[in-house]
């Protein structure tokens, strides 16, 4: 008999569906590539659509557009003028002495105010200037930061009446005053008899130095208490303090050592009227 009817070779495939493996995932049907219906080509950015150079020329001709504005600004306007000088930091030289001997031209862009040549003029014009710093304080301010000379010894000098010439701790001699500063010492250069030979080798000006050398040394108590300050040769250099004290210095050399011998000196022996700090590692002291 014949068997059970099976399909025709070539005819329909059966409708059993084949199952996937187990532990294999079915996948969903990919779509077609393409853009989605009824949507136009995305727009590209502006800096995809122009050309490279195109776009370097735009950058350029906003880079010379901004720079003409901002030197306008700096230059042309009127929101950056110089019209006001402000002093700052002095002591016996006065606000306008300073503004005066600035020369400050007000009125123009601030920005071209000339710093380098102010700090020149005052330099020149006021020796107790010891350094100034000229600053352009936006918008319209100019400032003067002036640190003054300090005295630390004095001369007095008989060709000028008199008068008292400042000396500063290098030894420059900045300003001539009528009357002598108060707790600065006077410093004199005396050669003594067989001296001359010091002051041949050495000359007035050095031995001056020697002496303004031992006055930036003293502490500011001692030199506050030092009335006098005598140079008789190099290595001969003695002081008066307050109360008929002396004290024998010797050379200008080793000022640290021996000022701080000085003060142990003072300290331990407040009934002496002499002390010897000429050789600093063996201080003395004598008197009453």
């Amino acid at each position: 008999m014949a068997g059970p009817t099976t399909a025709r070779r070539g005819g329909a495939k059966s409708s059993k569906s084949v199952r996937p493996r187990s532990g294999t995932p079915s996948r969903p049907a990919r779509k077609p590539a393409g853009r989605p219906p009824g949507r136009g080509p995305r727009r590209g950015s502006l800096r995809s659509r122009l050309p490279r150079g195109r776009r370097l020329v735009l950058w350029a001709v906003a880079a010379v557009l901004a720079g003409g504005a901002a030197g306008w600004a700096l230059y042309g306007s009127t929101w950056l003028r110089a019209t006001r000088v402000e002093v700052s930091g002095t002591r016996v030289l006065t606000p306008d002495e300073v503004r005066a001997a600035a020369d400050v031209r007000l009125g123009g862009p601030l920005v071209s105010v000339d710093t380098g040549a102010i700090e020149e003029r005052l330099r020149a014009a006021l020796p107790r200037i010891e350094s100034v710093r000229v600053e352009r304080s936006w918008p319209h301010t100019v400032g003067l930061k002036v640190v003054e000379r300090q005295p630390k010894a004095i001369v007095q000098d008989a060709a000028k009446g008199g008068k008292f010439i400042e000396i500063d701790g290098e030894g420059v001699r900045f300003a001539t005053v009528d009357q002598a500063p108060g707790g600065v010492p006077r410093l004199t250069v005396e050669p003594s008899e067989g001296a001359a030979a010091s002051l041949r080798r050495f000359g007035a000006e050095r031995l001056e130095r020697e002496g303004v050398r031992v006055a930036e040394a003293l502490p500011e108590a001692v030199r506050a208490d030092t009335r006098a300050i005598r140079v008789r040769s190099y290595d001969s250099i003695t002081l008066e303090l307050t109360g008929d004290r002396t004290v024998v210095w010797g050379s200008g050399e080793r000022g640290e050592a021996k000022a701080r011998a000085l003060t142990a000196l003072l300290k331990a022996a407040r009934g002496a009227d002499r002390f010897d700090v000429s050789a600093p590692s063996a201080p003395a002291a004598s008197g009453s």
